[in-house]
């Protein structure tokens, strides 16, 4: 069960997206030319989406993290609000986004701006939505492991399928492209285990 009547609003998590991109760019000292090619994600996208006004989806999400070299979870993260980062998260506490194209959900369980190698998120993931992630070619191969919760999701890494019912849980290199979906008529809930450490 979703407790949504403590989300905060689209346009604040639109708004922490924009924050984190920009300051990400800013950090590694891309231009939004450079970002576009590194990402191709357009630049005029990038400036929408660093003004808070898109609402970017899940895709072209993690192609502007592939392009910054960090995985999508660190697009939600840093401090908030400039506050010290502190080690626990209550869940009333955990950003929540909705994917404006599939519909699917992801809340960020672990601390944010908390230094860790790793990072929890809880997806989920409506019946019949699927993802497509294309961005296997990646500076920096990263670690990610799917455990599910409840429900069955199918998962796609090059050209292997990986299908997955309660209580499996799958490790997979991010070096490949990735289709995340749920062919069942019930949704899917499952964690993310994500390592932001490159992998060797």
């Amino acid at each position: 069960m979703l407790d949504t009547a403590k989300d905060p609003p689209e346009s604040d998590i639109n708004q922490r997206i924009a924050d984190r991109v920009r300051e990400l760019r800013a950090a590694r000292g891309y231009t939004l030319d450079a970002l576009a090619s590194r990402s191709s994600v357009s630049r005029s996208m990038i400036s929408m989406i660093e003004r808070g006004a898109a609402s970017p989806t899940a895709v072209v999400l993690d192609k502007l993290a592939a392009g910054l070299g960090v995985s999508l979870a660190s697009l939600f993260g840093g401090e908030q609000d400039g506050a010290p980062a502190q080690p626990l998260a209550r869940r009333t506490q955990q950003l929540k986004w909705r994917d404006p194209e599939s519909g699917y959900t992801r809340r960020n369980l672990s601390p944010p701006g908390w230094p860790s190698p790793f990072q929890l998120v809880e997806v989920d993931f409506p019946p019949g939505a699927r993802v497509a992630y294309e961005t296997g070619g990646r500076e920096s191969t990263m670690h990610q492991q799917v455990w599910v919760m409840s429900g069955r999701i199918d998962i796609v890494v090059g050209d292997e399928l990986h299908t997955l019912q309660q209580g499996d849980c799958l490790a997979m290199r991010l070096d490949r492209p990735l289709v995340f979906s749920n062919p069942a008529s019930k949704a899917a809930r499952y964690v993310l285990a994500i390592c932001d450490a490159p992998a060797t």
